[in-house]
């Protein structure tokens, strides 16, 4: 008889349920959220198990991997159709949920979510990393605008790197307000000097990575959106057709359907945040600073003028997630195309 385990981790203990083919539920435990404990104590019930399944949280990839390697078949389940289950119970509590989960992989009613590899994660943990870094600079040069402002001083918009300085030029003189923004001024110059050593880190990668080199050869795509791409994606096969990325990147628009009632709203956001991130701000690079001629940048033109920049920009970003897939897969180079005069020139010869 086949049996199926359902975990329902938490960060110190987690739940386990294990039921049998015909949903009878034939042992309940608790074990430590660490591998070598949860191992032990699902190897200790005794009887083989197809399934364990484990829903997706900060955890997940950790005990999956090690779960794997000790013999158990671990699936990663999605976690909006888990907790879709999960609400058919009356009670939320920790102990229902490892059943609802158990009951998941007996059915097979999941939808399995792809582990990255560890080095797609300490890459992804990088790019997290720098990106915090730069938008708590930028909280508190927000709080030194607002000080300066209260005091009539308007810093307008110098550069990063100018940034103390200008405020010091200012504010020097003013006893009252050099006390407030002094240590702000300090902070921010440690954390340049941080951000400049993980963009390094992140230069390092991406230079030395030859999908990333490839994927950099695509106008307005640099270290940061390339690294970005090869981190989420990790295995470019576990995608049937490149036009997929986009929507798995939340790049494609929310539909919503029943009867006579057909709307297209905005586009869904699910995925990976970062990646559609570097991907729309790859966009808006490519459509405003790119100056070279392709026949990408031609096509989001065109959309730009009939129907805005910014969904011009959101439009080009799904075109770069298939573009970059594409590329990927096939080891191939960007293509720019061919300019219409070009082509015209070269009839007339």
């Amino acid at each position: 008889m086949n049996h199926y385990a359902g975990l329902d981790v938490s960060l110190e203990e987690t739940t386990i349920c294990v039921v049998d083919e015909t949903g009878r539920i034939v042992r309940e435990a608790r074990a430590a959220s660490e591998p070598q404990a949860l191992v032990a104590a699902l190897q200790g019930i005794g009887v083989p198990l197809q399934r364990v399944g484990l829903e997706a949280c900060s955890l997940t990839a950790w005990l999956h991997d090690e779960l794997r390697s000790a013999g158990l078949l671990a699936i990663c389940i999605e976690t909006r159709q888990a907790n879709a289950a999960m609400k058919t119970m009356p009670n939320k509590t920790d102990r229902n949920d490892a059943r609802a989960l158990a009951q998941i992989m007996r059915t097979g009613w999941y939808r399995q979510v792809h582990v990255k590899s560890r080095q797609c994660r300490l890459w992804r943990s990088l790019l997290v990393a720098r990106r915090t870094v730069l938008n708590e600079m930028r909280s508190i040069e927000n709080v030194v605008r607002a000080i300066l402002r209260e005091a009539g001083l308007k810093l307008g918009t110098p550069s990063r790197a100018a940034f103390a300085e200008r405020v010091r030029d200012l504010a020097g003189g003013d006893p009252l307000v050099m006390p407030l923004v002094e240590p702000l001024l300090t902070i921010l110059a440690t954390m340049l000097d941080q951000l400049a050593h993980l963009t390094k880190q992140v230069l390092g990668i991406a230079r030395g990575e030859e999908v990333c080199c490839r994927l950099m050869s695509v106008p307005g795509v640099g270290p940061i959106t390339a690294l970005a791409f090869r981190a989420t994606i990790d295995r470019p096969d576990r995608f049937r057709r490149s036009r997929d990325v986009g929507a798995h990147l939340g790049l494609t628009p929310a539909r919503y359907q029943s009867g006579e009632t057909d709307i297209q709203g905005k586009i869904s956001r699910c995925g990976d945040e970062l990646a559609r991130t570097a991907l729309y701000e790859a966009a808006h690079t490519l459509l405003v600073r790119s100056r070279k001629w392709s026949s990408l940048r031609a096509w989001g033109l065109k959309v730009a003028k009939h129907r805005g920049m910014a969904r011009a920009r959101v439009a080009v970003a799904r075109k770069l997630a298939v573009i970059l897939h594409r590329m990927w897969s096939d080891a191939t180079e960007f293509r720019f195309g061919k300019e219409p005069g070009t082509l015209g020139a070269l009839a007339a010869a």
